[in-house]
Order: C-alpha cells, then structure tokens, then sequence
C-alpha cells in the first residue's frame, strides 16, 4: 500500500506542476510588458525570455520577446523570434504584423511584403499592414500598389495621420503634386503637429525610411 501512497503523492505534484508553471510564465510575460512601457528593453528582453523558456508554446510570449527586440534595434534576432512564433501557429495575425514591420524596418521589403500580404488576407479590416505595404511599395517605387494601400489603411483609421502622409508621399512619388498636397492637409486635419517639420523626423519610427522622411517634409514645404 506504500507504493500507492507514494504514486499518488507524485501524481499530485505533477498535476500541481504544469499550471503553475503556466502561472510563472504569465508572471514573466507581465514582467516584461510592464520593463518594455518604462523602455527598460534589456529587463523586458530578459522577462520574454524566461516565459518563452517556461512556455515554449505559447504565442504571446514569443510575439512579446520579438517585438522587445525588435524595439531594442536587435531586429535580426527579433525575426528570428518571430519566425518561430509562425511555426507554432501561421495563422497568428499578430506575428506577421511583427514579423512584417521588422522585416521593413531591417531593409527586407520583399518578405515585408508577403508577410504583410499575408496579414492582409487573414484580416482584410486589418490597418497595419497596408500601412506598411504602402510604405515597402513606395520604397520599391511600385506607386500604383503603394497608392492603393495607403487608401485602404486610410479608409480603415481615418483618425490616424501616418496613413495619409504615407499615400501623400505615393502621390509624390508618381508625380502628382497636387494630390500629395490636398493628401497631406487631410493629415494636418487629424494632427497639427505635422505643420512641423522637424516633427516628422518621428516617423521613422512608424516605418518611414529617411528618403520618404524628406519627402513628406518636402510635401509639407509645398503644403503651408
């Protein structure tokens, strides 16, 4: 009867063991989030990596620590991360958001593009990637697609000013000036601060590459 009474003790413990590993890795997860708003990216890294060591399956915590990283500007590695996220589920719109913007923001426009494609066709009312499709066609000056996109992005968060300067540069890019112009007074309606010129330099953190930075400045020059 000993025996049972010892296997009955394990069962316990490992039944017991499983949610409160899944507890810890929920910790870690918040732990992390909370380093990354205070931008302390080193200790949110550390945190993400501890609940994907504890969780391997689950997708937050790998979106998390690719998306820490990507904003700490360790972009290879942030890819890396969030190409193991799709492994595990290639139908997680938030990975291929991630993986998308990474893949721009780290020069790679073709595999922007399919993964933002891809994002779009598993939620076509989703903004962000044809916001960052319009933004990779207009570096790859395919003005006609970049165009298209910009629209949709803008139809689908009109409040949202990045949009409207991504397809006023389109516009520019194709050479319709004059569209650019009324394009871009649509993004000074939704935020004043883009009469500014110096406050575009801030779109290079939504996705902006230097050259569409002075675009957009240039436009704005022909705007006021």
């Amino acid at each position: 009867m000993r025996i049972f009474s010892v296997l009955f003790t394990l069962a316990l413990i490992v039944g017991t063991a499983r949610p409160s590993m899944a507890q810890s890795a929920a910790d870690y997860r918040q732990q992390g989030i909370q380093y990354r708003s205070q931008e302390q990216f080193p200790q949110a890294i550390a945190a993400f990596q501890k609940a994907v060591e504890l969780d391997q399956k689950n997708l937050a915590g790998r979106i998390g620590l690719g998306w820490t990283l990507h904003l700490a500007n360790r972009r290879e590695e942030a890819i890396d991360t969030l190409q193991s996220a799709i492994l595990y589920n290639p139908f997680n719109i938030e990975s291929f958001n991630a993986l998308g913007i990474a893949y721009l923001m780290n020069g790679d426009l073709t595999n922007a593009v399919a993964a933002h494609t891809w994002a779009t066709m598993l939620n076509p009312k989703n903004e962000i990637p044809y916001y960052n499709l319009s933004l990779s066609y207009e570096r790859l000056r395919m003005y006609d697609w970049s165009i298209e996109c910009a629209k949709r992005a803008a139809e689908l968060e009109p409040n949202n000013p990045h949009p409207w300067v991504a397809l006023s540069i389109s516009y520019q890019g194709q050479g319709d000036r004059v569209s650019a112009q009324q394009i871009y007074q649509q993004a000074l309606n939704v935020d004043a601060r883009y009469r500014d010129r110096s406050f575009l330099n801030y779109l290079g953190e939504a996705g902006f590459s230097p050259e569409q930075i002075k675009t957009a400045q240039q436009v704005l020059a022909k705007t006021q």
